[in-house]
């Protein structure tokens, strides 16, 4: 006789099984990338180590792999973990803040919260309806896509992890502080009248508490769905990479945005903020200007400010925000990147 409960256990098992079969080879390719990296350039294609080619394309053969086994480990156990939290949940958990904790609680919250700059006005409006302060909901807004997964996973891969904690703790910095002063300034009268007119729809329904073979999915299709949407920036951005490691001096690199040089910080974040790219793109490159002799003050710096502001984000704001606030609100987080790259150029 056909036995259903069987049949569901031995599913369950499988989805929880595969995914730690998987883990399980991708650590041992992870571990194993370096020699598969020389023997590709060096036995099977015989290449001389000294030609810039050659140099390039190890430097290409090493991190692309990497990067993709990283992210794919990261965003499959984060997916996990958010799948305990949920855009309503996170309004409900501001709601009522004072306002320094309220930035404080926003920012941490923006790490963890599925976002993009796509649902920018939704939670905007949200987070206006439901009481919380504009500078809170800023503070939101500026850590979310400032320090994603993505940001996290190829910072810890490339560069170790004290400098991804570096990369955290200055973003989560940035976004407690901006999101304070925009607040002081009082930003009610920079937001269109019709965002007080609207009236979100709430969901009064109990959400249904997932089982571990729901959140495993959750997981699977957050990794899945994300590498997606990236993978082709990640291959740019590690190609490019390659590029500069191969073919650009070092010399060049250090004279354009050396440590010594006042105006570097400025500089990068200047060139910064019109352009656009994500985490994935952005970072493999900035690897490389490390690597080249930029400090990484200046280097941190260029990425916050391409990430952090966001061009998409920042014109999917304007359908609620003035143009006076707009320019603020650049003003403020450009501001705080460039103390923040100085202080860190200063430090280390």
């Amino acid at each position: 006789m056909f036995n259903a409960n069987k049949l569901n256990t031995a599913i369950t098992n499988k989805i929880i099984l595969l995914p730690l079969l998987l883990i399980s080879i991708g650590g041992l390719i992870y571990f194993n990338l370096l020699w598969f990296a020389d023997y590709l350039v060096y036995d099977l294609l015989g290449l001389d180590e000294d030609l810039y080619f050659t140099s390039a394309l190890h430097f290409f053969a090493f991190q692309l792999p990497k990067v993709f086994l990283l992210l794919a480990f990261i965003i499959f156990i984060v997916g996990i973990i958010r799948s305990y939290f949920s855009p309503e949940k996170t309004r409900k958990a501001l709601e009522g803040k004072s306002h320094f904790l309220g930035n404080i609680m926003a920012s941490f919250l923006g790490v963890i919260t599925p976002f993009c700059s796509c649902s920018a006005v939704p939670l905007f409006i949200g987070f206006v309806e439901a009481g919380i302060p504009l500078g809170v909901t800023f503070s939101f807004l500026i850590a979310a896509p400032m320090i994603n997964e993505v940001a996290v996973v190829l910072l810890f891969g490339l560069f170790g992890m004290k400098i991804a904690l570096i990369y955290i703790a200055t973003g989560l910095l940035i976004a407690i502080i901006s999101g304070w002063i925009l607040g002081k300034l009082n930003p009610i009268k920079w937001v269109e009248p019709w965002v007080y007119q609207v009236k979100m729809d709430k969901d009064e329904t109990v959400q249904e508490t997932l089982n571990i073979e729901q959140r495993i999915r959750i997981g699977i299709d957050a990794a899945r769905d994300i590498l997606k949407k990236v993978w082709v920036y990640i291959v740019i951005g590690i190609s490019v990479g390659a590029i500069v490691h191969g073919y650009v001096p070092a010399d060049f690199m250090v004279s354009l945005m050396g440590k010594n040089d006042w105006y570097s910080v400025p500089l990068a974040v200047m060139i910064g903020i019109p352009l656009y790219s994500s985490a994935a793109g952005i970072i493999p490159i900035i690897s490389v200007m490390l690597e080249k002799g930029i400090s990484l003050g200046t280097a941190l710096a260029f990425s916050m400010s391409i990430i952090g502001l966001s061009l998409p984000e920042i014109i999917i704001l304007k359908k609620v925000l003035k143009i006076q606030m707009i320019g603020v609100f650049i003003g403020v987080v450009a501001m705080g990147i460039i103390i923040v790259g100085y202080l860190l150029n200063y430090i280390l």
